[in-house]
């Protein structure tokens, strides 16, 4: 069982009401209300985290080779991936 520990959160009056009513809503408690939101936020945020550092280091690649494929190329294998097409990714070049 993974160790857990108590945080405080301070919410104004009219967000704890809110949280209230959600729990009501969902038959839940305040507490799974709010842990929900937090992994929830939490998990999205290093979504966005890993899509940031994956386009900085594309990015870096691409200052540093010169390889890329264009947004026609992209966009054509992307259009035979959504008709159900086997196709493979545009080969990059300079």
């Amino acid at each position: 069982m993974t160790a857990t520990s108590t945080t405080s959160l301070k919410l104004d009056s009219e967000l704890k009401e809110r949280v209230q009513r959600l729990a009501t809503v969902l038959r839940r408690s305040p507490h799974w209300v709010m842990l929900e939101a937090v992994e929830q936020y939490v998990s999205r945020e290093e979504k966005r985290e890993r899509l940031r550092q994956d386009a900085l280091s594309a990015w870096n690649h691409f200052q540093t080779t010169g390889l890329h494929a264009t947004a026609e190329e992209a966009d054509a294998w992307l259009a035979r991936l959504e008709a159900g097409e086997d196709a493979e990714a545009p080969a990059c070049h300079v």
